[in-house]
């Protein structure tokens, strides 16, 4: 098996508040950071600007990347693996995904059509098969230039469970006993199956996109329960719910889960803008923050496609919340009080 190198010191940000992310001995500080917008999410990013990111998160002591071939078609693995190659590879925590391959297109080059403002002469396969991880997994390491992965998630197995769960999980094992992988889980946008996973198989790490934030808590009544009893780790990813909860005020045409928000969860949000401004604190630090106060919540993953953008998450993960905020929110009903015991007891912040 291989023997993995120690991690290094890390700077502050990844060292405040560490906790263990899964059991193959790896912490992580609160701000994972998301490559998926380097890869040209939405619109095109410079390479000067992808990297100067990624420059910019490790200044501020991030530590932990997150990437799958799925975005831009290999390009963000691609960056990111370029990135990182100045820096000592035990000084890091890298995550990818396995589940969609990358073959080559027929029709040669062309534009992306799931996002990703690229042109490629490569294309998607949804493969969860053994045979499958196994060849994702090889090429992810030929992308990014390494030799090892830390966490390999399953991406999206919505439609494909049996498959997963013969085919990806058991390879997956198959590969942390090999030591080409230190640890592995599943990334979703909901929490049925992953729970599901967290009792049925024996990953130690699961990334959550979109579903425990400032407005959706139903985590609470499956998956965290059920992380917790298993010692699993969560990343909590989408905490924003596609934007809604990126701004101070939620615009009319804000987005809730990449769609026209309705006008119910538009009231709701401003609700809790007007306790977060009462107590003098940003709705997305609130936002960004929420998720941490379980303690089974090990980081929470923003991307960024900017210097800039990184500064910003930065200055959102420092800002000091008072216990209070927490408080007056379960109180009115607008969050559930399950994941706020430290905040209710004085524990969050003053």
């Amino acid at each position: 098996m291989k023997h993995f190198p120690s991690p290094g010191k890390a700077a502050p940000v990844a060292q405040s508040n560490a906790r263990s992310l899964g059991r193959g001995g790896l912490r992580v500080g609160p701000y994972a950071f998301g490559v998926a917008p380097l890869a040209n999410l939405g619109r095109q990013v410079s390479e000067a600007d992808a990297y100067a990111a990624v420059d910019a998160a490790w200044q501020a002591g991030i530590r932990y990347f997150d990437v799958a071939p799925h975005y831009g078609l290999g390009l963000g693995e691609q960056r990111i693996g370029a990135a990182l190659a100045q820096h000592p590879r035990g000084e890091y925590i890298l995550s990818t995904k396995v589940g969609r391959l990358l073959v080559d297109n027929p029709e040669g080059m062309q534009p992306d059509t799931e996002g990703f403002d690229v042109v490629s002469p490569l294309k998607r396969k949804l493969d969860y098969s053994r045979d499958g991880v196994l060849r994702s997994v090889e090429e992810s390491l030929s992308r990014l230039g390494l030799d090892y992965i830390d966490i390999a998630f399953v991406h999206d197995p919505d439609d494909h469970y049996r498959e997963a769960l013969d085919g990806a999980f058991p390879a997956l094992e198959e590969l942390r006993s090999q030591g080409l992988i230190r640890s592995y889980g599943a990334g979703m946008n909901q929490s049925r199956m992953l729970t599901d996973f967290v009792l049925n198989t024996d990953l130690d790490v699961i990334m959550c996109a979109g579903r425990y934030t400032l407005l959706e808590q139903g985590p609470l009544d499956d998956l965290l329960p059920a992380a917790t009893s298993r010692g699993v780790s969560i990343v909590a990813a989408a905490v924003f719910n596609s934007g809604i909860l990126a701004r101070d005020r939620p615009s009319p045409q804000a987005t809730y889960n990449y769609e026209p928000a309705p006008k119910d969860i538009l009231a709701r949000v401003n609700a809790i803008a007007d306790v977060c401004e009462r107590h003098s604190v940003p709705l997305p630090a609130a936002a960004i923050q929420y998720p941490l106060l379980h303690p089974t919540v090990a980081t929470v993953c923003v991307g960024a496609r900017s210097a800039e953008q990184v500064t910003r998450n930065v200055a959102l993960f420092d800002v000091q919340i008072p216990g209070a905020l927490w408080q007056e929110l379960a109180a009115k009903g607008l969050i559930r009080p399950d994941a706020t015991h430290a905040a209710m007891t004085g524990m969050a912040g003053s």
